[in-house]
């Protein structure tokens, strides 16, 4: 089941475009009811006429509670963007447009929402104004379908034109190794904890033995879309009944894992690119906060080869995490800086474990400079780095072709220093192992 998220400025009509997708009102709390503005991340699903089922999160468009959307975005397959015809592009359409950019999302459909509140000719002027911001981004080509929930007019070719998009979108890969951002915990009468997330990596079933937040757990139920399975496959919507665990012991941004298959990290190298629009460069200076995966955490920047990334420049920077995260290579993130209160950019990650200082850093997507960089390195960690698998080519052991060229060599100098006396091989240093 793929999983789309829905984007967009605040009281453009997200939430009531879900419902009337359907039939499920995605504001779950009183006082979004109250305010008749969504706060939290809210959930629903449908069949669509080809067949294809779709999860859809429904994100908050107010600036307050960008966190909040962001925690929604980060493992979905593709957007609904919510434009409304009564007021056209804003603010934060730009913004959630170009936090899906860096999310690295791909694919997307336009609902131009509120038509039955214009006139055909002021509706046909916001599409080209739609269009012209879309010009050069994922959207570019997007359909862009004039809806209203009022009158129900467009709802069936906008289930139609999703269709076509989940079809033409890839679902999420099975690494065989699941990673749940948990984006909710709580406590379910006569069950225990839940959390729930969008699953990805691999798949999670009932009994397996995971670890959340440092604690070790037991799954003692699986749903999707409250259907319980034995089993569930990555790239779905899943609520997970959690043995061994306090609900109030787990928070958004909590990762659910298993400790074998991942490397916790406090510090990566990533490629990040300055958003355009901003009027300033982006430096170490500055308290910076990360968003990866469904939470949200204060980091420290430092630019790699230069002294900072101009506006609309990719570049490299060093980020050190003040907590540790079970990460790997081509995870994305967003950052936001606290003191302007506004997003500076994003990337993706290249190095978990970077092993050059910060002055020597070049990271790039090879998986070879990183076994260059290491030396000698087990291939399962160089997997739970990477997520690559590579054929050892000394034992259980990636070498780069220099270090065991050098350690042939050394070992090589030693056996014929040491002469008739012999060698004692226990005193030899052939290379740095990391394991």
């Amino acid at each position: 089941m793929r999983v789309v998220a829905t984007a967009g400025h605040v009281d453009h009509g997200k939430s009531s475009l879900v419902l009337a997708l359907t039939g499920t009102d995605p504001d779950r709390w009183a006082e979004e009811k109250r305010r008749g503005l969504t706060i939290d991340l809210g959930f629903a699903h449908t069949t669509l006429p080809n067949g294809e089922a779709i999860s859809i999160v429904d994100v908050p468009g107010h600036v307050r509670f960008l966190r909040n959307m962001l925690a929604g975005v980060g493992a979905v397959d593709a957007c609904v963007f919510v434009v409304a015809a009564t007021e056209g592009w804003k603010p934060q359409s730009e913004e959630h447009l170009r936090i899906l950019e860096l999310l690295g999302l791909r694919a997307g459909v336009v609902a131009l929402t509120k038509t039955d509140l214009v006139d055909d000719d002021w509706r046909e002027l916001q599409i080209l104004d739609v269009r012209d911001h879309l010009a050069g981004t994922f959207l570019a080509d997007a359909p862009v379908v004039p809806v209203s929930v009022v009158t129900g007019s467009g709802l069936e070719l906008l289930r139609t034109e999703l269709g076509s998009l989940v079809e033409r979108t890839a679902g999420a890969a099975d690494h065989g190794r699941p990673r749940l951002w948990v984006d909710r915990s709580f406590a379910a009468k006569g069950a225990g904890t839940v959390v729930t997330g969008t699953l990805t990596g691999g798949a999670v079933s009932v009994d397996q033995h995971l670890e959340v937040g440092g604690r070790a757990v037991r799954v003692r139920g699986v749903q999707s879309h409250a259907v319980a399975l034995p089993e569930c496959a990555p790239g779905n919507r899943v609520a997970l009944n959690l043995a061994g665990v306090e609900h109030a012991e787990v928070a958004r941004g909590d990762a659910l894992i298993d400790p074998a298959q991942w490397h916790l990290t406090t510090r990566v190298d990533a490629e990040f690119t300055a958003i355009a629009s901003l009027q300033h460069v982006v430096s170490r200076r500055g308290a910076y906060l990360a968003y990866i995966g469904s939470g949200e955490y204060p980091v420290r920047v430092r630019v790699l080869g230069r002294e900072s990334i101009a506006p609309g420049v990719t570049g490299a920077m060093r980020l050190h995490l003040a907590t540790a995260l079970p990460l790997v290579m081509g995870d994305r993130f967003v950052l936001r800086e606290t003191g302007r209160d506004e997003t500076v950019g994003g990337g993706e990650i290249l190095d978990v474990q970077p092993m050059r200082p910060a002055s020597k850093a070049r990271p790039d997507r090879s998986i070879d400079r990183i076994v260059a960089e290491h030396g000698f390195i087990g291939a399962a960690h160089l997997w739970r780095l990477t997520g690559a698998h590579h054929e050892p080519n000394v034992g259980e052991w990636v070498v780069a072709p220099e270090s065991l060229t050098a350690a042939m060599d050394a070992v090589r100098s030693r056996v014929e220093a040491a002469g008739d006396t012999g060698l004692d091989v226990s005193q030899l240093e052939i290379g740095r192992a990391h394991v």
